[in-house]
Formats: structure tokens, sequence, C-alpha cells
């Protein structure tokens, strides 16, 4: 069993449901190396979360957005932690909802996923930034 764990930075994305398998695979070329094994993908911030899905049709992430802001707008009378602005809170909501990680099985140095699925960075932040990731992959090498 070979394990390695690297820390990645995604670019800044504008708010919304952004796939990054691509991106997440240029900067884990080490990934190659596995004939079988499994990542796990960790974001590490509060007001972004990871999940998997639809990466076929852009509407889905539209979708994903929209839903998620009637489901937990921002604004709502309720919210005490408002220091940091109308977006903060409902990030960390939304964020704690999908979830901080995402864990992909490892075949032939690529993600063994289905063929409609892709990996999104979720972005609740109206202005998030970079984002870091953590990616740990454990699993046989090629021989």
């Amino acid at each position: 069993m070979n394990w390695i764990q690297k820390e990645i930075n995604l670019s800044p994305k504008p708010r919304g449901f952004h796939l990054v398998t691509s991106e997440i695979l240029e900067q884990v070329p080490e990934l190659r190396e596995y004939s079988i094994g499994i990542a796990h993908i960790f974001i590490c911030h509060t007001s972004a979360s990871l999940t998997l899905n639809e990466n076929a049709d852009p509407d889905v992430r539209v979708d994903f957005e929209s839903h998620f802001n009637k489901y937990v707008p921002e604004k709502a009378p309720y919210y005490v932690h408002t220091i940091e602005g109308p977006d903060d809170m409902p990030a960390h909501i939304k964020a704690s909802l999908l979830g901080s990680s995402v864990s992909v099985p490892i075949k032939d140095g690529n993600f063994n996923v289905g063929i409609w699925q892709g990996i999104y960075l979720c972005e609740h932040r109206n202005h998030g930034g970079s984002r870091k990731i953590i990616v740990t992959i454990s699993g046989e090498k090629s021989s």
C-alpha cells in the first residue's frame, strides 16, 4: 500500500458550482502512478464545499446554485453571525449540507467515476478566492 498527500490550490472562482476534476488531476500527476486505490479530496474552508455530480449539462450547476440560494437565503432575520457579510452565514450552512470532502476510486491512473460524473467546487461566497485542497491517495502503484 502506497500513500501520498498533496496540498493544492484551486484557482479563484465566482460564486456557483464549478467542475474542477481536470484542475485537480493536473495538479496531482502522481495519481497516474496508481493502478488501484482511493483519492480522498478535502477542502480546507468553511464557506465552500465539494460534491460529485453531473459533468455534462451546465444547467445542472445553475440549478444547484438556484436551489441552494432559495433553500438557504441571505439576510435571513434569524442569522446572528453577520459580521462578514450577508453571504457568509449562508455559505457556512451550504458547506455543511454538501460536505468538505469526496472520496473517489482510482483505476489505471485516473478517477474511476461514472461517465457523467465530475467533482464540483461549490463556491458559496461572492468572492471566495483561491481554495486550498488536500488530496490524499492510498493504493497500489503500477508495476
